[in-house]
């Protein structure tokens, strides 16, 4: 039987308590001996009373209002295990909150534990905590990551329930492509679990720990890319069924029952999206032991990411309608304002109006008045009659003089309306390998604004001087008469828009077959052609990239493609 790697303890950023987690062997009810991993909870020490595992160092003696750096001000310890404490801190220069671990430089991790987070801090991907400072100094290893107030655990969005179908869908999108991207660099985590993933308040899913938690609980991996898969693949069970997909209790989640194995999560709880139980089952189950329904197990990120793709686009649900709020009578009365009605049951009489006053002057004033309206009235209806006359007259020319012409322009336009986009791909034609990110291109129009399709790294706006661009080629089904094309970015970006003819039958993959008809640049920049145009294919060809890491790396990221007629 192959066995798997143990996995050790998270660490906590944003909470106290942790669970250690461990593994165990499992042997499924049909006999079919096989190793599954097993997580088990327990509850870590906080603050100067945590134990210490025998034989680590210290902890160093830290409080709350010490300082690192002369920078980073100490405010509450999380967490303090195995020699190595969490903090949250702030970041006094700018003024903001922040996130830090500390170990003795002599500990047996720290030389680990700073490699792995300058790694992080390469990467730059804004899906995961950026790792903001690893320093050594004055005996101390710190590591400063990002502290995301706003932002909630997948632990403590399951405590009432499992997710919607369509959260859960962005929940496994997000983390199996930011992960993808993150193999993709050479780095793996390997200690994904509910408490690593948060969501923000804009909706977008955020990783925490990439490489450094692995690291300080001194966590390793003989198959890191399928151990982040069948940790994905946990997310999503655990997303589906508020189950954990183990015997062993653990994070908050109760386990499956002893002794009937891994069941899919259709079969957990009812109502469960089919599509996203056998998803989880292929990412769990990813050694090849997968039952009879399923299809072939994904053992990578990029496999999970494939699989999702292949998958029916989840719509998000339709807002749901509020009525307005019954109309509520004043409960003042006419000629009282400013007083309050009387109370029930007390009655006050009415006063009676006094009748009309009828006189031969007022008589004669309102025959007056009376005449002098019909009048006006007469007068009013001849110029009227007369000024349409004249207005015929001059439409009936200016007809007959368009019909002369030959041009019958309608004198209205018609409204623009939403042309929907078929598919998509990324286009580096000037690239060494043809692609960019081809995986997360379907975000340029699932109408979501927390995802985007990114570019990859470069040095500079102008692609490092390697090449004139990159883009995304936009395919609407068939020819059809472009109004203008609106795309959204993060950052300013300068774009253009080009154009495949409109009678070309198949779609162009040279750069020279796509004309460029505008051009512009901002974070929301609407395209128009200066002139009429037709086609199917559209070219949104980026050409100047905005700075998006502190550490001076820039690369495009579009948000959302729209176009109308």
């Amino acid at each position: 039987m192959a066995e798997r790697s143990t996995a050790a303890v998270d660490v906590a950023d944003n909470s106290g308590d942790e669970p250690l987690t461990a593994k165990a062997d499992q042997s499924t009810a049909d006999g079919v001996a096989k190793n599954r991993e097993r997580d088990t909870e327990d509850v870590e020490a906080q603050g100067s009373g945590g134990t210490e595992s025998p034989g680590k160092a210290s902890p160093p003696e830290l409080h709350s209002g010490h300082k690192l750096a002369r920078r980073y001000r100490l405010e509450e310890c999380v967490t303090r295990l195995d020699g190595f404490s969490s903090w949250r801190a702030v970041d006094e220069k700018l003024r903001r909150a922040v996130g830090v671990h500390i170990l003795p430089a002599d500990h047996a991790r720290s030389r680990s534990v700073l490699a792995a987070a300058r790694s992080s801090a390469l990467l730059g991907d804004p899906r995961f905590v950026q790792v903001l400072d690893a320093v050594e100094e004055n005996d101390l290893v710190y590591v400063v990551h990002e502290w995301l107030p706003d932002a909630t655990e997948l632990t403590a969005l399951l405590a009432p329930g499992p997710l919607e179908v369509y959260d859960a869908y962005q929940m496994v999108s997000q983390v199996a492509s930011a992960m993808a991207a993150a193999h993709r660099e050479g780095l793996a985590h390997l200690r994904l679990n509910p408490n690593a993933v948060l969501r923000t308040s804009s909706g977008q899913w955020r990783i925490r720990g990439l490489a450094v938690n692995a690291a300080l609980r001194g966590a390793s991996s003989d198959t890191p890319q399928r151990t982040d898969t069948e940790a994905v693949g946990a997310l999503l069970y655990a997303a589906l069924t508020q189950r954990w997909p183990y015997e062993s209790d653990a994070y908050g989640l109760s386990g499956l029952p002893k002794g009937v194995g891994l069941i899919a999560p259709d079969q957990v709880r009812a109502g469960v999206h089919r599509g996203l139980s056998e998803l989880s089952m292929r990412a769990l189950a990813n050694d090849g032991a997968t039952a009879s329904r399923h299809e072939s197990p994904c053992t990578t990120p990029e496999e999970l990411v494939k699989a999702i793709g292949e998958m029916p686009r989840i719509r998000p649900p339709e807002p749901a309608f509020t009525a307005p709020p019954d109309y509520q009578r004043t409960t003042y009365q006419q000629g009282s304002y400013g007083r309050p009605a009387p109370r029930p049951g007390v009655t006050q009489p009415v006063p009676t109006p006094p009748p009309p006053l009828q006189s031969r002057t007022g008589r004669a004033l309102k025959w007056a008045v009376s005449a002098l309206l019909i009048a006006a009235l007469g007068l009013g209806s001849w110029q009227l009659a007369d000024a349409l006359m004249d207005r015929s007259g001059k439409s009936d020319d200016t007809n007959q003089t368009q019909t002369d012409d030959g041009d019958d322009k309608s004198p209205t336009k018609a409204a623009s309306e939403p042309i929907s986009i078929e598919g998509a791909r990324d286009f580096d034609p000037f690239g060494t390998d043809g692609s960019e990110n081809p995986d997360e291109i379907d975000k340029i129009y699932d109408s979501a604004s927390g995802t985007y399709w990114q570019t990859s790294f470069y040095t500079s706006a102008d692609f490092g001087r390697l090449k004139s661009g990159v883009g995304v080629i936009v395919d609407l089904g068939k020819v059809q008469q472009i109004g203008k094309v609106t795309v959204s970015f993060v950052g300013d970006t300068s774009v253009e828009l080009r154009a495949a003819s409109g009678d070309t039958g198949t779609e162009p993959t040279s750069f020279d077959s796509y004309t460029k008809v505008a051009e512009g640049s901002g974070t929301s920049v609407t395209l128009k052609p200066g002139e009429s145009l037709k086609s199917r294919y559209l070219l949104v060809w980026l050409t100047q990239l905005p700075k998006q890491t502190d550490d001076g790396h820039f690369r495009g990221r579009v948000v959302d493609v729209k176009v109308t007629s």
